[in-house]
């Protein structure tokens, strides 16, 4: 039996007496990550070795039992062993080429603290920590026979840098049920200037949230940089600064969930674009910012990609579509998508950005760029589907006409059979 995990994030309302007690085990948490982190990298540049679980178990035992953090034995060791796990993971990554090397937690940065089965209970929808004597409140927003029968394998509480408290429960459960085949396939080409244009012609508008909220902002920014570092009145106005990126993020999570569900809903397969996100906005990491201006400091553009969350688009589609029993297609970045007519093939030599219709030289379609390049997406995508399980992943894509051979990838539901693209 296949398990799948979930995870139900629900907000927190401790009372000052608790949030203070449940400050200690994420603040006990970010210190043993940077000591052990610090160790590591001492280890490994001085003596060229790797530190290894055991070494790193026995370095916590050692520091409880010193004076300067012996608060660490005041607080659940279920945590700690847990950030000591959750670092070695964050090496292997790194190590396997998969990650960035692992980094320094700041103390004004998200704090969390993970318990296991070992370290909670779970009864009558209350919830009670190791180490606490009052269950935590919490906010229930899904079915109350939901929270009654759910048993699960993990709780994280964290506190946001706005103040706020949230506990997430994460669930093992059964596969699901696949959901019924609408027969639609739909081919999208994703931008700036639109979110997402599909290639049944419909166009998704692109909601620009930090564009919306950048003056405020910028305004709460401003009025951080006057005030003296570590008084009471820079952590207040940083707390705004807080509350409003916290609007801006909200509010692009919203739409990414709604428009990604509605498509996995109406549609049997989705075919997409492997963009270079990093490549995109690899300029906007490199500007400098300056103190109260750092968001209209990048160019309109990169910060356009940055905001409209590519990538957590993709990563929204790839697991609602395996988790729906939908099929998702992958197709290569060099794919010329927008320079192909999707009426008769014919290839383009060059296509400025700045073009956004064009006129077919052979068989004078007029195209709208972005709808021709979902029609195009769609095609390679069926041209993928119909491949076997064995040459789905990087097979050859040939759609219409003479365009170039280019390669895709093809994402299938577990445990399913391979999928033919319905026609639209």
């Amino acid at each position: 039996m296949i398990f799948v995990r979930t995870a139900y994030r629900v907000r927190a309302y401790p009372a000052p007496e608790q949030a203070a007690q449940l400050g200690r085990p994420s603040g006990a948490s970010r210190l043993v990550w940077n000591k052990t982190l610090a160790e590591r990298h001492r280890a490994y540049h001085a003596h060229g070795r790797k530190t290894s679980c055991r070494e790193a178990d026995a370095a916590l035992t050692a520091w409880k039992k010193t004076d300067e953090p012996a608060f660490l034995s005041e607080v659940s060791s279920v945590p700690l062993q847990q950030t000591l796990r959750h670092q070695h993971t964050a090496y292997a990554n790194f190590f396997a080429g998969r990650a960035r090397y692992p980094r320094f937690k700041p103390r004004n940065g998200r704090q969390s603290a993970h318990y296991t089965r070992s370290a909670f209970r779970l009864r009558g929808g209350k919830l009670t920590l190791a180490k606490h004597t009052a269950p935590l409140e919490f906010v229930w927003s899904w079915d109350d026979e939901t929270l009654a029968t759910l048993n699960p394998t993990m709780v994280i509480v964290s506190r946001e840098p706005d103040g706020r408290w949230y506990v997430t429960l994460a669930v093992d459960t059964d596969d699901p049920e696949p959901q019924p085949e609408t027969g639609s396939a739909v081919g999208v080409d994703l931008g700036v200037k639109d979110f997402a244009v599909l290639s049944t012609g419909e166009k998704i508008a692109n909601p620009k949230h930090l564009d919306r909220k950048a003056r405020n902002l910028a305004r709460y920014q401003r009025q951080m940089a006057r005030k003296q570092k570590g008084s009471n009145n820079r952590r207040k106005a940083k707390t705004k600064v807080a509350r409003a990126h916290r609007e801006i993020r909200c509010a692009r999570t919203d739409f990414l969930h709604r428009t990604t569900t509605n498509l996995v809903r109406e549609h049997d397969a989705i075919a997409i674009e492997d963009l270079n996100i990093a490549g995109m906005a690899r300029s906007a990491k490199g500007t400098v910012a300056k103190p109260g201006r750092n968001v209209r400091a990048k160019s309109g553009l990169n910060r356009a990609v940055m905001d409209a969350a590519l990538g957590e688009f993709r990563r929204q589609l790839e697991y609602k579509t395996t988790r729906a029993g939908k099929t998702l297609v992958v197709i290569d970045r060099w794919y010329p998508s927008s320079k192909t007519c999707s009426a008769c093939g014919h290839l383009l030599e060059k296509l400025s950005l700045s073009t956004r219709a064009w006129t077919c030289p052979g068989c004078r379609t007029r195209h709208d760029r972005d709808i021709n390049a979902a029609k195009n997406i769609l095609a390679a995508g069926r041209a993928v589907a119909g491949k076997t399980p064995g040459d789905a992943c990087g097979a050859d894509v040939s759609p219409q006409g003479s365009s170039l051979r280019q390669s895709a990838v093809k994402q299938e539901p577990s445990g399913a059979s391979p999928m033919a693209i319905p026609a639209l």
